[in-house]
């Protein structure tokens, strides 16, 4: 049996983590959750994971010090920033930190999924 694609949602909002995790489990993906920046980048030093759906706006550590982090350990998996704070500004900052796509939230599931899909296949 293939190995199932692993995501790990980063994002300080527990109800819409819940809500996306039950959403890609049920189209095939291995998801877990984080909710919060400090605790994703100890995960992040012991695990891997295909895909990383980051959130900017978190307390203690933000999304682009996320991205930053793993932009200088070369990290080799794939990442997605979500954000309800989706102006010009920060798509060209994530892109610059290396995010490999930008989505707005409140996500549209098909979008996000087609998103995901070509992310991961690129």
């Amino acid at each position: 049996m293939p190995k199932l694609e692993s995501i790990l949602i980063i994002d300080d909002d527990v109800s819409l983590t819940r809500i996306l995790r039950e959403e890609l489990n049920s189209v095939g993906y291995d998801v877990e959750v984080i909710n919060n920046g400090t605790e994703a980048l100890d995960r992040l030093q012991k695990e891997f994971y295909d895909l990383i759906l980051l959130d900017i706006k978190m307390p203690e550590i933000n999304g682009f010090d996320i991205l930053k982090e793993l932009k200088g350990k070369n990290y080799p998996g794939k990442i997605i920033v979500m954000t309800a704070y989706a102006d010009v500004e920060n798509t060209l900052l994530a892109k610059k930190l290396g995010a490999d796509d930008f989505l707005p939230k409140p996500y549209d599931l098909d979008e996000l999924l087609i998103t995901i899909q070509k992310v991961l296949h690129s």
